[in-house]
């Protein structure tokens, strides 16, 4: 994945200075013609119809070098994210800094590229601006999910950890009103990109919701905790993923909660005695987010060229 990111940083400066001069001379009828004809084709990896094509992936032809550049940046933050995962067993520091980096990408893309394509013609849901800004938003959230191992290393308390682990579920619940607002844009993707969002929400909302608990029967509120356990596990059933690799890290999520609540309802049946508390009466949970994308800053390799026109 290395070399990969690698050869994308080598070519994008490229590209930044072939559509530069491009744009120099756009209104040239020669040009014109050149990049209509430029039939620059990608597939998908996120939309629904990419996992129902039998004969192959689609493709989608915009002929436009903003299209290529788009295209390019998308696979870029792909590859800093893939390479985040990567390193994260080994090093937590780089992993979130990939992820910020991988940030900063997307917005980018969602801000100062997307917005300049005109067409018609029909686009991959990478190439919205919809799409680009969920993208931030969720390696953000992984950002902020790989600084919490960072923060138990350190011995942090479970109130600082019940707060970024809920303001990982803010960061993705911000990913899932740009979906639901921008349904047009993000018609075509995939199901399991969406339970993708969906499951991650709910499950560092349940982790949120453990630490909560642990405090509150810590600070003698063993009712309010066990409410607050028994609504965390009735949400979190109610997202389970279909993804069967997500599923087992889910159920393992719920296992430990579900012993928790347990053991806390055991202690209060014979010891504590405390009325369970209702919904309504459970405490709100609070977020917190620490973590900022790192700024892409295009490069462009300043060598001059000439077009025979």
């Amino acid at each position: 994945m290395a070399q990969d990111i690698q050869k994308v940083e080598q070519y994008l400066p490229l590209l930044e200075n072939l559509i530069h001069h491009v744009d120099l001379v756009s209104n040239n009828r020669q040009i014109v013609q050149w990049t209509s004809r430029l039939k620059i084709r990608w597939s998908s990896t996120l939309s629904s119809q990419s996992f129902f094509q039998l004969m192959g992936p689609k493709f989608y032809q915009i002929d436009s070098l903003q299209f290529e550049l788009g295209m390019v940046l998308f696979l870029y933050g792909a590859f800093l994210r893939e390479r985040a995962l990567e390193v994260l067993p080994a090093d937590l520091v780089q992993s979130a800094a990939l992820f910020r980096k991988a940030a900063g990408v997307y917005h980018y893309l969602a801000n100062e590229v997307f917005p300049t394509i005109r067409t018609s013609a029909e686009r991959t849901p990478e190439c919205t601006s919809s799409v680009s800004n969920i993208m931030s938003l969720i390696c953000l959230a992984e950002a902020q999910a790989v600084t919490i191992k960072r923060a138990e290393e350190k011995g942090n308390t479970g109130g600082l950890l019940a707060k970024l682990h809920y303001g990982v579920a803010q960061l993705l619940h911000e990913a899932s009103v740009v979906l639901h607002s921008n349904s047009g844009e993000c018609k075509d993707l995939s199901l399991r990109f969406l339970d993708f969002i969906a499951s991650c929400k709910a499950l560092h909302e349940l982790k949120s919701q453990k630490h909560v608990a642990d405090d509150l029967k810590t600070a003698g509120q063993v009712g309010v905790a066990i409410g607050v356990l028994r609504h965390a596990l009735v949400n979190a059933k109610k997202n389970m993923p279909a993804e069967e690799l997500w599923k087992s890290i889910f159920s393992q999520n719920i296992d430990n909660v579900a012993d928790m609540l347990k053991k806390f309802e055991n202690e209060n049946e014979f010891v504590w005695r405390e009325k369970i508390a209702t919904d309504d009466e459970l405490p709100l949970l609070e977020g917190k987010k620490i973590v900022n994308l790192i700024p892409y800053r295009p490069q462009r390799w300043e060598r001059e060229l000439m077009f025979k026109i």
